[in-house]
């Protein structure tokens, strides 16, 4: 039975104990199976296979391309339990909780992908979850493009960083992975697990300390002045 969720350009379906948010103007047609790889991979619909945590994929959808990722565990954790978290509620579950924040941030014309849909599949005290988002054409990570950036590409990426920082976002991982760079030469950020908006400009010190140690950790060279902001 579906009912709506706040806010009106969301909908969620519950199919037992399933239950999966979405965006009705942008999916006219949406099925639990779209959330399974196997799915996508039985009907050659699976265009690029994403190396990181989680498991994502870029696939073909009916309405369009689209990026699956299922949400793994990471950390020691990962070593009993690869895709199981605790429940305590469907809005709660990071699935629906990252759509909800990707929401925002694209209402607010900040560069994200956009949310299309978000399950929590629950078991017992258990859930499993993944996401669907609209595909940036053309992305590729700033892992693969830092050492040959001009000094106007880091002062495009600074203004971008620079509007999320003052939009509130205090993002857990910025790293040098999840920050992409479109064909038409503009940033994007991803990956927004665990994140938050404020109610005030977040400190942008934290989150570039950590974007810099990941260049260290991938063995990249960048000029010391950057990111600074």
């Amino acid at each position: 039975m579906e009912q709506q969720h706040p806010p009106s350009n969301q909908s969620l379906i519950q199919w037992g104990r399933r239950g999966i948010l979405y965006n009705p103007s942008r999916l006219t047609t949406l099925s639990l199976e779209w959330f399974e790889p196997r799915f996508w991979a039985l009907r050659g619909l699976v265009r690029r296979s994403f190396v990181g945590r989680g498991q994502v994929l870029a696939v073909d959808t009916p309405s369009g391309p689209a990026v699956l990722r299922r949400f793994l565990r990471g950390g020691w954790v990962a070593r009993w339990v690869t895709d199981r978290y605790l429940f305590f509620g469907y809005v709660r579950s990071r699935a629906f909780r990252e759509f909800d924040l990707l929401q925002e941030l694209f209402n607010r014309g900040l560069p994200v992908p956009e949310p299309l849909a978000a399950l929590c599949d629950r078991s017992g005290l258990t859930y499993r979850a993944a996401l669907i988002t609209r595909e940036i054409p053309g992305a590729q990570p700033l892992s693969e493009l830092a050492e040959d950036l001009s000094s106007d590409d880091w002062a495009g990426l600074r203004a971008t960083l620079d509007s999320f920082f003052k939009a509130g976002l205090r993002h857990p991982d910025l790293n040098a992975k999840n920050i992409l760079r479109d064909h038409h030469g503009r940033w994007h950020l991803i990956d927004f697990d665990r994140a938050r908006i404020l109610h005030r400009p977040s400190d942008p010190y934290p989150m570039i300390k950590r974007l810099k140690r990941s260049f260290g950790r991938l063995g990249l060279r960048i000029e010391s002045s950057a990111l600074e902001f």
